[in-house]
């Protein structure tokens, strides 16, 4: 191995394992980084078995470890790199931006801490969390976990999600994570530090794996959470297994709103952490002539500089160059019919070292309903289309956040019993808003706990 790789071991239910197999990690462009252990299946099946055979930390070790794990995550060496060594890493190797990088990080931080009381805010208003309460002397509902074992196919477009998959260690889960080979950086980050803090290493593992071997992380799970696209989404709706796909969040600007007083809220959802996150607006909807709206977004847009991912002052993300010119043909090639304001010509900036930027691009629609207004691509794009009361809740439908600047209660009493939208925000709040204990997509305790009726003397 090259002396200057970092080197990423599996971290199994004995301790790190370094594989055989193994295989380099890059940057944005091409050039070496680290180097990451692939575990064959049957380490996957032998790790999968310690975890089921592990008894669950009591809570208020869990507590108190998932707090410690957040301080040593921020302010100690691990996997021998300090917190703005391995801050940059992420920023170099994934092309999210380093301010972005920063601001996941610190949710991740927060979430350690308050992973105890967020994690229960799905639990029912009349259950309790323990059958040691005295309310079970007259009979109650006891919020319990539906299985052990949680597996997570971690996503390596953004640091972020990690922060919701340690809710699941605090409702008493043991949880194996196979990180995206994109970004294994912060997965392998936080399980270093959550064993470091009091979890054992049968408690939390990191199974790097090649595709033969993922599914037997999720087969052997008791429940499980993917990432992935609108494929991954109808393989496991309905199963064991929770998918987390495309967020296609919108905005809806009706009549009586002058879309001027919130352009700012309107932009910033649009590219805020560059573009990459599901709650990023994909889709805004005026009801109206939208050329005007599309223009000024496209003005406000084009403004943003192209810099390397690790640069304090960059807003949008980068891609190998080969990547994101195959990113630029597919959208051309679907926007095609459509009035171009920004990225007409392309939305590739090379930097010159085998990187490229993926700048922002603005298309305006003819109807609300058309193919295009259902496309998420990872940077800052967005299509502008019409919409009148006529058209209904239809072109609203499919969406993780919609924002609407209305105070239409018929429309609002609409909108949030549509059992597509997940989030709704009325007024000047952007898509991406979010706080630990409100649900990103339902509470994570909707899927992974129940309740059971339990009455003792």
């Amino acid at each position: 191995m090259d002396a200057g790789l970092i080197t990423l071991d599996a971290l199994g239910p004995s301790g790190p394992f370094r594989a055989r197999k193994r295989m380099t990690v890059t940057d944005v462009a091409g050039a070496p980084v680290a180097e990451l252990s692939l575990v064959p299946k049957l380490f996957v099946t032998r790790a999968m078995d310690a975890l089921r055979k592990a008894r669950t930390l009591p809570a208020a070790e869990r507590t108190a470890a998932l707090a410690r794990a957040g301080r040593i995550f921020a302010e100690e060496i691990v996997d021998g790199l300090t917190f703005e060594e391995y801050q940059r890493t992420v920023a170099r190797v994934s092309g999210v931006p380093m301010g972005v990088v920063r601001a996941a990080t610190a949710a991740i931080i927060e979430a350690t801490e308050v992973a105890p009381v967020a994690a229960y805010q799905a639990r029912p208003v009349g259950a309790v969390d323990d059958w040691r309460a005295e309310e079970t002397r007259r009979g109650s509902a006891v919020w319990t976990r539906k299985g052990d074992v949680f597996a997570v196919h971690a996503a390596g477009n953004h640091p972020g999600p990690h922060s919701l998959w340690v809710e699941a260690l605090a409702m008493g889960y043991r949880v194996a994570v196979r990180p995206s080979r994109r970004e294994p950086f912060t997965p392998h980050r936080l399980i270093s530090a959550l064993r470091a803090a009091g979890f054992g290493a049968d408690q939390v593992v990191l199974l790097p794996t090649d595709y033969d071997a993922a599914d037997e992380i999720l087969r052997s799970a008791d429940y499980g959470l993917v990432y992935g696209g609108d494929e991954v989404v109808r393989k496991y709706a309905g199963t064991r297994v929770l998918p987390q796909g495309p967020g296609r969040s919108k905005m809806l600007v009706p009549a009586g709103t002058d879309w001027r007083d919130h352009l700012d809220t309107i932009v910033d959802s649009i590219a805020h952490q560059g573009g990459v996150a599901c709650i990023n607006a994909t889709t805004v909807l005026v009801e109206g002539d939208p050329a005007p709206l599309a223009q000024a977004i496209a003005e406000r847009l084009a403004a943003i500089p192209s810099l390397p991912p690790e640069d304090e002052k960059a807003v949008l993300a980068v891609q190998p160059a080969e990547g994101a010119r195959k990113l630029e043909a597919f959208l051309l090639a679907r926007a095609a019919g459509t009035t171009a304001h920004l990225g007409g010509d392309g939305i590739v900036e090379e930097l010159g070292d085998g990187s490229a930027v993926l700048r922002p691009a603005v298309h305006q629609l003819d109807r609300p309903d058309a193919e295009q207004a259902g496309i998420e691509l990872p940077f800052p794009c967005v299509w502008v289309a019409p919409w009148s009361p006529a058209d209904g809740i239809g072109p609203l439908r499919n969406s993780l956040v919609l924002t609407a600047f209305t105070d239409d209660e018929a429309l609002i009493d609409e909108l949030l019993a549509e059992p597509t939208i997940s989030n709704l925000y009325l007024g000047d709040h952007p898509t991406y808003w979010i706080r630990p204990g409100v649900p990103h997509d339902s509470y994570l305790g909707e899927f992974l706990m129940r309740t059971k009726t339990v009455i003792r003397d």
